[in-house]
């Protein structure tokens, strides 16, 4: 049997889908009162815990011969300092300290790309030992940082048997809650994008990365940590694959880095009255012109984990959102509907 914390985000609900394929028994660690939507119909045993609670992850890790842990707080937004931290941290904790206590064969840790100091332009993120939380940007780098850190400790001091992967940006289908870049592709095919800006970020299929860590947690070295990447695209070559499979035009406005710096923060309130994920946030805009350059090539040596073309992710979503979540689609393109 094997658990999934954070069984119902994007990354975790491809998850469960992967380990039942491959015939798993699946407990699913869901948060009392999370949307089920993603998981409905699955068959996974449900069991309700918060993972900032240590004694509800008592009895829920037992009989479990792997934990999957990806509950956390994605955000980039500027609001929720202290909610990352007390889940992505303090959370983290805890599950250590269940995993240890019903003597779990091994610990797969979903931590981040951002967890890493960025080296400079031109230099490649690879993997490390070393996450320092007062030398990356933004909250949530700070709180994997952090959180990486407290796994590696509990390997070194505490016997723990567990593995840790980095994914990049997140993209592709399943994705129910709306993650940013889902919110970004949504706002196109409706016709709510109405500028953008330059820069570039690496991108993975959420199936790749799921594929990854059930590798990871099967081939995995004890206290090694692998990058789970995809392949680097700017903006403009996202928004031109929406429009050569949409045939919705893109944007006209190419908005100044400078002006979208200043506007930032409007817009995130503007985002936070809708209720949905903001587009651009200082943060955001900051990650679109960092370092993104990296490579999965000890995940593939090691693992055997490979990575389709970004662009297959990006049409594979937008035609999932299509026959999957239309109430949030305004389809008027026929070539598209």
């Amino acid at each position: 049997m094997v658990v999934v914390t954070g069984a119902t985000g994007h990354i975790g609900n491809v998850l469960v889908r992967e380990l039942l394929a491959d015939g798993k028994k699946v407990k699913a660690i869901v948060a009392p009162g999370d949307d089920l939507e993603s998981i409905e119909g699955l068959d996974v045993e449900l069991v309700y815990a918060d993972i900032r609670d240590a004694d509800s992850l008592a009895s829920a890790f037992d009989g479990a011969e792997y934990v999957y842990h990806l509950a956390g707080i994605i955000s980039i937004g500027s609001s929720k300092s202290k909610l990352l931290w007390d889940v992505n941290v303090e959370g983290t904790k805890n599950v250590i300290d269940a995993c240890l206590r019903a003597g779990v064969k091994r610990l797969l840790y979903v931590s981040s790309i951002h967890a890493f100091t960025e080296p400079p332009h031109g230099t490649p993120i690879i993997e490390t030992k070393k996450f320092d939380p007062s030398s990356v940007v933004g909250q949530y780098a700070k709180s994997k940082a952090a959180a990486t850190n407290a796994v590696l400790e509990a390997i070194e001091k505490r016997g723990l048997d567990a593995a840790i992967v980095h994914p990049t940006g997140v993209i592709g289908p399943y994705d129910y809650k709306l993650s940013n870049m889902g919110q970004m592709i949504v706002d196109y095919i409706n016709g709510h994008l109405y500028a953008y800006i330059d820069g570039a970020y690496d991108f993975a299929d959420v199936r790749d990365v799921a594929r990854g860590i059930i590798l990871a947690s099967e081939k995995g070295q004890t206290g090694e940590n692998y990058i789970l990447s995809g392949e680097q695209i700017t903006v403009r070559q996202i928004l031109e694959t929406l429009e050569d499979e949409t045939k919705i035009p893109i944007p006209r406005i190419k908005l100044p880095l400078w002006v979208a710096r200043a506007t930032a923060p409007l817009a995130e309130f503007y985002y936070r009255l809708k209720k949905q994920p903001p587009l651009f946030t200082s943060y955001s805009i900051s990650t679109l012109v960092s370092n993104s350059l990296t490579t999965y090539q000890k995940a593939t040596r090691e693992l055997g984990y490979t990575a389709r073309p970004v662009r297959d992710s990006i049409r594979d979503a937008a035609h999932w959102f299509r026959a999957n979540l239309p109430g949030v689609l305004k389809l008027t393109n026929g070539d598209f509907a």
